[in-house]
């Protein structure tokens, strides 16, 4: 890990690199997904992740890849289909309901039809295939109870929150068992709806609870097609992160530019940021300079004490792995860029 010091020469305060979580899915992986070659393909990530010399490294998610679903990267579908009380296949009756009654003809990834219970859902186990594998300080990524609640049809709760909670009493008795380094909390869906923020800090809080070590939530604007899905400000969401017990946040800027920083000076004091310096959403490569010009700016704002974490803005999996390759050295050299000019 490395250090920065600011210019009125305090104590130095570590600025670290890591990713969101996802990466490129290898393409020998899609056609045979058994356990040894999964094996094969996880060690490749990782030891690309350290050879790019990052701080914290994650399995790239691959622990979620489903072939018969290559468009995604697993962030609702692989909970859905393990948990028990949710219903993944739709039914003709099914989709004129839900068309009556949300006015619209889209279908989540799945519909809850009972009270949700972990079923064959074993985050641990998952954790403990990767650990293995890697002797650098390792993340652990799990989409939280918000997101979750919020992506899928409910048939069974009187409400979402009451949804949420059970979610969340679910990832919380599994994150228990998981000794990451970090464990970092999903939530890609509050950017769109922070008017459910009173409920959704309950629900991520009863998960957070349960981490063993450094807590952490990521907060983003959506990523699919290389297009935002969600519109809203930080801002707005002031409140519902000063809420969290986090240790950190894991949070997008480089697509949206810096202009928002500003209102993190009310951000409660003991959270931590990660800021994203590196653009998920576009294929050209940042130079170092430009990355550390990007860190510049944001300690300038924020203050040295504050950023914790340099990342891109969101996961990796929709870009080739040539490109993510070089923009996580970047990633690094650019921070390093930025520790030479202090």
């Amino acid at each position: 890990m490395s250090t920065t010091e600011c210019c009125e020469c305090r104590m130095p305060q570590k600025i670290n690199t890591t990713v969101v979580g996802s990466y490129p899915v290898p393409s020998w992986l899609v056609g045979n997904t058994s356990r040894l070659v999964l094996r094969d393909a996880v060690m490749a990530v990782l030891k690309t992740q350290e050879l790019a010399g990052l701080d914290l490294i994650t399995d790239g998610e691959l622990m979620r890849f489903d072939p018969s679903h290559p468009e995604t990267n697993g962030m609702i579908d692989y909970f859905a289909s393990r948990m028990d009380g949710i219903r993944k296949h739709f039914s003709v009756s099914d989709f004129d309901r839900f068309r009556t009654a949300s006015g619209s003809g889209l279908l989540t990834a799945a519909m809850v039809v009972g009270k949700v219970h972990e079923g064959t859902l074993n985050l641990p186990r998952d954790y403990e295939f990767v650990s293995s594998l890697t002797k650098v300080p390792l993340k652990f990524t799990c989409t939280g109870p918000h997101m979750l609640s919020r992506l899928l049809t409910n048939c069974f709760y009187k409400d979402l929150p009451e949804l949420a909670m059970d979610i969340a009493s679910i990832l919380r008795r599994q994150v228990e068992l998981i000794e990451a380094e970090t464990v970092q909390i999903d939530e890609a869906s509050i950017a769109g709806f922070p008017e459910d923020a009173p409920w959704a800090a309950e629900a991520v809080n009863h998960v957070l609870e349960g981490i063993l070590n450094e807590k952490a939530v990521h907060v983003c604007f959506g990523n699919y097609g290389g297009q935002p899905q969600l519109r809203g400000f930080w801002r707005d969401l002031i409140p519902f992160l000063n809420s969290l017990r986090v240790d950190h946040l894991v949070l997008e800027f480089a697509r949206r530019g810096y202009d928002e920083l500003e209102v993190f000076s009310d951000l409660d004091s003991r959270i931590q940021l990660g800021i994203g310096v590196i653009d998920i959403k576009d294929n050209e490569v940042e130079s170092a300079d430009l990355v550390a010009d990007r860190i510049e700016k944001i300690v300038q704002v924020i203050g040295p004490d504050r950023l914790h974490y340099v990342h891109p803005d969101c996961g990796f999996w929709m870009l080739q792995r040539s490109v993510v390759d070089r923009k996580m050295r970047s990633l690094v050299a650019g921070r390093d860029l930025f520790e030479g000019r202090i």
